[in-house]
């Protein structure tokens, strides 16, 4: 299929056939793609959210990330070999329409729209209150700034985009790696001012499970959340050089990644320091750089605390702009939405998405705190139903192999289909356990108002897009 794109007097034509992926440019190098891979799995979750984590499940935390950790991967070679099977931008909900239907296509697309919409409203926001650390300027206007600057970015050039998050996936490794290397300093050699130092904290305070192995469960919940934008590597595959192979590695890498930031990371924290110096609203990488003596330790975290919130809204401007074209190409959103500048880049998509962005930093003004708890209910919910839908079209795609409708892709879930029940049923238990607390309830509230808005709007947008006779 020939996609179009706009010239500079605002004009359409044709792209060049082999430019890449549905017209647009291979502009992402196997290096930023490994980097978008690293970055995608490491975000505020595991630099700030784990404080109340850990508080909650004590050393636990880190079973329950080795957990989650072991289903993300499971999702992302179930994506990896839809991937395989046919490299495409948008991938969730062109490969929700082929083997779910038009309507699971459609709210796959607007879903996962509406994770990285409301992900970039929340995180810049945050953005604003790590500023101020530094500065007294107003949130709104660290936002608004933050906002503008990577919108202008994404506009210019894919290559732009993925330069961007090179380098804050870079800080945030560089972070996590300097920390694990020093910690172990502190453990084994003893340097630093750290109290009691020692790998038996991880079981000597308390026990694995402090709390009972029913705070450890109910910790899932977070640890899931702390995984979400790992999926985002399929949004590239539109504009990856040689997708299948440069894909590929970076989901084979996933299992050392989450060993070393995640896993790694926690076994570290809480052996220099016991769990119970650690509490919500307080980054354990500050209470570990404190407690070895590393003076700065809090401006240090903060500015990698921005850095991770300046990545998730850069990714969020680059996939909601994708996954609006994606739904525009099948007729599911505006047609206006399915061009592609003269820098072939989703321009239009890119644009609607930043003003919706926009638009919840005005909310955040007028109400923060109910603002915020409503905008990040969309995105707890909705990376569920997308990881879910990935499971599932991967089951439905092998099911059509073995028939012998589809070509067999030469790279594959092991274990299937038996893996991918599991975490389908794992996916599922997270959904129950966000029963049990009251964030959890109000985002299942929110997710059920999404999902009557998404059926409500399909045959809105059906008619819309049928051409007229």
């Amino acid at each position: 299929m020939t996609m179009n794109r706009e010239t500079g007097d605002g004009g359409v034509v044709a792209a060049v056939p082999g430019e890449g992926g549905e017209g647009y440019q291979r502009g992402l190098n196997p290096r930023t793609i490994q980097m978008i891979a690293i970055g995608g799995a490491i975000g505020t979750g595991l630099f700030y959210g784990s404080g109340g984590a850990i508080e909650q499940a004590g050393p636990a935390l880190i079973l329950c990330y080795l957990a989650a950790g072991l289903v993300i991967f499971v999702i992302m070679r179930a994506l990896g070999e839809l991937l395989t099977y046919r490299p495409v931008s948008g991938s969730f909900a062109e490969y929700a329409n082929e083997f779910l239907g038009r309507f699971a296509g459609f709210a796959t697309g607007w879903t996962y729209w509406a994770v990285w919409a409301s992900t970039c409203m929340a995180e810049i926001t945050v953005a604003g209150k790590y500023v101020r650390y530094w500065f007294a300027i107003p949130e709104w206007v660290t936002a608004l700034v933050v906002l503008g600057v990577l919108f202008v970015a994404n506009l210019i050039s894919v290559r732009l985009f993925g330069e961007g998050e090179f380098w804050f996936s870079t800080i945030k490794v560089t972070a996590i790696v300097a920390m694990i290397v020093i910690g172990i300093a502190v453990l084994t050699l003893h340097v630093g001012h750290a109290p009691n130092p020692t790998v038996r904290n991880l079981w000597a305070d308390g026990g694995v499970f402090p709390h009972g192995f029913g705070q450890a469960l109910l910790a899932l919940q977070i640890v899931v959340f702390a995984y979400v934008g790992v999926e985002l590597v399929g949004v590239t595959a539109g504009e990856a050089h040689d997708p299948k192979r440069t894909l590929r590695k970076a989901i084979n890498s996933l299992p050392l990644r989450i060993g070393l930031f995640y896993v790694g990371a926690l076994i570290v924290i809480m052996s220099v320091a016991s769990w119970r110096t650690f509490h919500s609203g307080a980054s354990p990488f500050v209470e570990v750089f404190s407690e070895i003596g590393i003076p700065g330790a809090a401006g240090i975290i903060n500015f990698v605390l921005l850095t991770a919130a300046l990545s998730s809204c850069n990714s969020g401007l680059y996939s909601t702009g994708r996954m609006l074209r994606s739904l525009a190409l099948r007729g599911e959103a505006p047609a206006g939405l399915g061009g592609l500048s003269r820098r072939h880049v989703p321009k239009a998509g890119i644009v609607v998405s930043a003003a919706v962005m926009v638009i919840g930093v005005i909310v955040n003004v007028i109400s923060p705190d109910r603002a915020f708890t409503y905008i990040t209910s969309v995105s707890t919910v909705g990376i569920i139903v997308v990881w879910a839908v990935i499971l599932v079209c991967h089951w439905r795609y092998r099911a059509r192999v073995r028939r012998g409708e589809l070509p067999a892709a030469d790279y594959r879930l092991p274990g299937a289909p038996v893996t991918t029940i599991v975490a389908l049923a794992f996916l599922a238990l997270v959904i129950v356990l966000l029963f049990r607390t009251d964030g959890g309830r109000t985002a299942l509230i929110v997710g059920a108002v999404w999902a009557v808005l998404v059926g409500v709007g399909y045959p809105i947008v059906n008619r819309l897009a049928r051409p007229a006779h």
